[in-house]
């Protein structure tokens, strides 16, 4: 429930648990400061102030829109840069009715549309927050918006056609729990941001509301109580611990991915339980909805499909021939409602660039990287329409363009990540491994991943699996960067061996070496 297009230009961000606050926060109200922090962590507000420089904050990230792009402002309190010259009035103002401290438009890439529903209390919180935070000199660099959207007084237009300000009101007829969720969908999380199906930037009421869509090249999926492509079948403990953990039991949402996967992390794991139970209240009161009939649909033949032979060689040994996958390590594919979404997109981003270790799964090979547009494009057909599965087939050069807006360390087309936990960051710098894992060949991974993870693992709190994995991952990625030696391996193939063979060591010592992949095509088995 993340806007990943065109988010945030006047949220928080987050400060961690037990961490003081500034000294010019001291004598603040702290309560309010608070409760600022909260509403900023239920809107993941992060993502978008956050630029190349990794100044938290500080702007400069780039939204791509349809109408350009555009870069975030710096929401710390420096009186050049920043808000430190605003007062509160101007920050409702902005917030409430999309116009800056200086009487100028915001552009619709900030969610005003669904921040005017925010109570004037909760922004005034929201600003008690943000003037806590120390200041950052980082001056807002230039937006790339073309004539005539970088006319700013011709978003009149829009506004008129679609924007009208005025707080949430609760309904008569609701229950307080449901009317919390609706103040959260509807406003402060502006879920419909991405999960709208018909979308002009910015515009909270479109028909098609949370029906799903695409945004900036992932598919946001329908979150209706549609029983086929939204979360009807779900039940509500499932949709709960999704969204606190980005997986959840049994086999239908699969696990969080991209932009999903950010604000469960930034946001809604966060939460409380009972506000994640407010939501989930509320999207149950909400209509039905279907971007696609599944009556309408072709019939797909699963047996003749090129998709089939294909799966069989690089899917089925982890997501095992009946699409079941593995309990609590492999998601299913069978009864997948995010495979079956309208759009593929989601899926095509995945196997182009695979997955990190997530919720005790085991992290996902780029493995499209092995293979042509044609074979991925045969195969997500065919795992969207096999096991009971319904969903439109691919059209066009669609897997080819989501090959071109794919970039992750795992695929290989983007630099190594960093890990962002500085106890994880610590522990694996302490355990040698930017040394142990340079000039390392596949063949002597297991015995160099075993003499590595005593360390780290004691010094790291139980349940950190995941982390462990990712972490290792990265310090492979930066070791085999600056000269590591796969082989004739693929890079795809490389790091993926490498991050599950980690993965099934933590979590089947005793199997490890069984686990070394056969051919280097398909990469290891997780379990």
């Amino acid at each position: 429930m993340r806007r990943l297009l065109a988010l945030a230009a006047t949220s928080g961000l987050l400060l961690s648990a037990g961490v003081p606050l500034p000294v010019s926060a001291q004598g603040a109200d702290q309560d309010l400061i608070k409760r600022g922090e909260y509403l900023v962590t239920a809107g993941d507000c992060v993502a978008c102030h956050t630029g190349p420089s990794g100044k938290r904050l500080a702007g400069n990230y780039v939204l791509n829109t349809p109408i350009g792009k555009i870069r975030t402002p710096n929401l710390t309190p420096d009186d050049e840069t920043g808000l430190g010259k605003w007062s509160e009035a101007d920050f409702v103002k902005a917030m409430h009715e999309g116009i800056d401290n200086e009487g100028h438009y915001l552009y619709p890439a900030f969610p005003f549309a669904w921040y005017t529903k925010i109570t004037t209390d909760d922004v005034k919180a929201i600003w008690a927050y943000l003037r806590s935070l120390e200041p950052v000199k980082e001056a807002r660099k230039d937006s790339e918006i073309p004539f005539p959207f970088n006319i700013r007084t011709a978003l009149i237009t829009w506004r008129t056609a679609f924007f009208t300000a005025g707080e949430w009101k609760p309904d008569p007829n609701a229950t307080p729990e449901v009317n919390r969720g609706a103040y959260l969908v509807e406003g402060l999380g502006h879920c419909g941001m991405c999960h709208n199906e018909n979308k002009i930037v910015g515009n909270s009421s479109l028909a098609g509301k949370l029906g799903g869509g695409v945004i900036d090249g992932w598919y946001a999926p329908n979150i209706t109580p549609d029983g086929h492509q939204g979360i009807g079948a779900w039940s509500d403990d499932q949709v709960v611990t999704y969204l606190r953990t980005g997986a959840a039991p049994g086999n239908l949402p699969g696990v969080a991915a991209g932009p999903m996967r950010q604000t469960v992390e930034e946001s809604l794991s966060k939460m409380t339980d009972a506000d994640l139970k407010a939501m989930v209240a509320y999207l149950r009161t909400y209509q039905a909805k279907q971007t696609y009939k599944v009556k309408d649909l072709q019939a797909f033949d699963t047996t003749g499909a090129p998709g089939a032979g294909v799966y069989l060689s690089y899917c089925s040994s982890c997501h095992q021939p009946d699409g079941q996958g593995v309990k609590g390590a492999i998601p299913a594919l069978a009864g997948n409602t995010s495979v079956q979404s309208e759009g593929p997109e989601t899926t095509l981003r995945v196997i182009y660039g695979g997955l990190g270790a997530q919720s005790g799964y085991a992290p996902m090979t780029a493995i499209g990287q092995g293979m042509t547009d044609q074979q991925v494009a045969d195969v997500t057909d065919y795992i969207r329409n096999s096991w009971g599965n319904k969903a439109p087939v691919l059209k066009g050069g669609v897997a080819a363009a989501a090959r071109a807006a794919t970039s992750t360390m795992l695929a290989g087309n983007a630099p190594c990540a960093e890990i962002e936990q500085a106890d994880v960051a610590k522990a694996v710098a302490e355990s040698g491994a930017a040394e142990q894992l340079r000039d390392l060949k596949p063949e002597d991974f297991i015995p160099r991943i075993d003499a590595l993870l005593p360390g780290i693992r004691s010094a790291l709190p139980e349940g950190r699996d995941d982390d462990i994995v990712n972490g290792l991952t990265t310090a492979y990625c930066k070791a085999a960067k600056s000269g590591g030696d796969s082989g004739k391996i693929a890079w795809h193939t490389a790091i993926g061996s490498f991050s599950n063979l980690v993965y099934s060591q933590l979590k089947h010592p005793e199997k490890q070496a069984s686990n070394m992949p056969a051919s280097p095509q398909t990469g290891p088995k997780p379990n």
